[in-house]
């Protein structure tokens, strides 16, 4: 008789004594490992990510919309001009408009995408990620493990220990 509620003080304190400690200590270790890995690790992923998403829609960008420009614009404007001017220079200039734009728009948005995606993204997601994640992790963190393991190890001592 006088084990029984040995066995039940002593589950009970040391579901509350484990439950406060590691609530405690996990989300401090945790807030400071995920704010620091995540700081480095988006800080380098995002580096790179935008570079690569920076060219690949410089080049995605260029092309198509080299190609849809140039056959949108030499298409109308060779309609337009075959109605109001005649058919020597409306083939003339439809075709110096393909080329002159295929050529132009390519290279200069391009240039100016890749340019600018690459500067701004890497900037703009690597910092506002970084902060963004690592904040929210370890608050999100640290209030989720500290109840549910708190929860956990009271319902788990107190069983284990009442057995």
């Amino acid at each position: 008789m006088h084990s029984l509620p040995k066995s039940i003080y002593l589950s009970i304190y040391l579901s509350i004594y484990l439950s406060i400690y590691l609530s405690i200590y996990l989300s401090i270790y945790l807030s400071i490992y995920l704010s620091i890995y995540l700081s480095i690790y988006l800080s380098i992923y995002l580096s790179i990510y935008p570079i690569y998403l920076s060219i690949y829609l410089s080049i995605y960008l260029s092309i198509y919309l080299s190609i849809y420009l140039s056959i949108y614009l030499s298409i109308y404007l060779s309609i337009y001009l075959s109605i109001y001017l005649s058919n020597y220079l409306s083939i003339y200039l439809s075709i110096y408009l393909i080329i002159y734009l295929s050529i132009y728009l390519s290279i200069y948005l391009s240039i100016y995408l890749s340019i600018y995606l690459s500067i701004y993204l890497s900037i703009y997601l690597s910092i506002y990620l970084s902060i963004y994640l690592s904040i929210y992790l370890s608050i999100y963190l640290s209030i989720y493990l500290s109840i549910y393991l708190s929860i956990y190890l009271s319902i788990y001592l107190s069983i284990y220990l009442s057995i």
